[in-house]
């Protein structure tokens, strides 16, 4: 049984295992390139909370196992899969023949970072040799000198001497220096928001540009602080249907829905947001939204708001759905997007100040029957038959 089958069969168990713990569940517990373990942590780690993987870094750069920073590689790699960066992992150990970088990060916009993972500044980094690697990826044509960087990630926010050292050299311009902790920080911006605009300003932050004037700098602080605003679904005005479940149970209540949508369509699904999901193929896109019930006189209604975001995370996929949790896991509301697309105009909206909006989704439960509720409350599709 892999670590990924123990943490589904027994998840509580996991709460208080540190990472190297958990290491030790998987084959040998030693990490070499394309080992049985590697491939397990991974894996692992592709469907952890981003709460765990955080939980794990510090695991990494406050205990000093063996293999301690390998498993930092691996978890930096997977914090870039979910900032939106399509991750390709590199070596544990440099290999003749082989291009020694820790990661390849590429962007929507072609831009590839070269990324060198360090848990420490203690010691000079040789940036020739880290340099060396993103000419020899541009040699064999897999990113392009215009269109490419490198990011060097540490354990440590105390990055002084390092800076200083890339200040004062020949490659000042190619490189960028990131706290393992800051980039944990842009991994939660983006799982809260998860639109392409928020991927595009984490991008921009982490190549090397000139910010002698602070402009663009502050644009993307701003508009990153306004998407938060608009879009944080706990200023839905007091008076409506706000779902108030407790963080915690939320957090549950979504990890259980996925569990059994991975059952029903017999499939892992990753986690790229709050409640978006993909198979393990990206081809299937899930958005996974819940809400506790609201009994009425003779029904129980639930309340979701879905933003824009959502859809146009579903609209990436040409097989998406959106997933309705109607008060537990058991009860489960799959809605195939372009059905869904098909009644989008005829759902209540709120629009904010600065334009921004979302739209009011109501189901209700009558009879062992399922209902869309649409802005005439007189009008109802009949959703049952996509109950499970």
């Amino acid at each position: 049984m892999t670590i990924l089958d123990l943490w589904k069969t027994s998840r509580s168990s996991f709460e208080n295992k540190t990472i190297e713990q958990i290491l030790s569940f998987s084959g040998t517990g030693k990490l070499t390139d394309s080992s049985e373990t590697s491939i397990e942590l991974k894996h692992f780690l592709d469907h952890m909370p981003i709460d765990y993987l955080e939980r794990y870094a510090h695991d990494c750069l406050d205990q000093n196992f063996p293999n301690s920073g390998l498993v930092l590689q691996d978890i930096t790699n997977q914090i870039g899969k979910r900032i939106g960066f399509d991750v390709k992992y590199g070596l544990y150990q440099g290999r003749k023949g082989s291009i020694g970088y820790d990661g390849l990060w590429k962007a929507i916009d072609s831009h590839s970072i070269v990324v060198e993972v360090k848990t420490t500044d203690a010691y000079r980094i040789n940036l020739d040799t880290i340099a060396k690697y993103r000419k020899q990826l541009i040699a064999q044509e897999s990113i392009t000198s215009e269109k490419s960087s490198i990011l060097i990630i540490v354990g440590r926010q105390d990055t002084g001497d390092l800076e200083a050292q890339i200040r004062g050299s020949k490659h000042a311009w190619d490189v960028r220096v990131i706290s393992v902790y800051a980039l944990i920080k842009l991994m939660k911006l983006k799982e809260q928001l998860n639109t392409r605009q928020t991927f595009n300003q984490i991008n921009e932050l982490l190549k090397p540009l000139e910010y002698t004037r602070v402009d663009n700098l502050i644009d993307i602080v701003f508009n990153a602080s306004e998407d938060i605003n608009s879009n944080d679904e706990n200023t839905i005005n007091k008076d409506s249907l706000e779902d108030n479940l407790t963080k915690e149970n939320r957090a549950s209540y979504h990890d259980l829905c996925i569990a059994r949508l991975e059952e029903k369509y017999s499939t892992n699904f990753l986690k790229q947001g709050k409640s978006f999901y993909i198979d393990n193929t990206n081809s299937q896109h899930f958005v996974c939204i819940v809400s506790k019930e609201y009994p009425k006189k003779d029904s129980i209604r639930y309340w979701y708001a879905i933003h824009p975001r959502h859809i146009e995370f579903l609209n990436q996929s040409t097989a998406s759905n959106i997933a309705f949790g109607c008060g537990s896991e058991k009860k489960i509301i799959i809605i195939p997007t372009e059905i869904f697309i098909n009644h989008i105009d005829e759902f209540r909206i709120t629009t904010k100040d600065n334009g921004n909006f979302y739209w009011h989704i109501d189901i209700i439960e009558k009879d062992k029957e399922y209902f869309l509720l649409l802005s005439n409350s007189k009008n109802q599709v009949n959703v049952t038959k996509y109950f499970y």
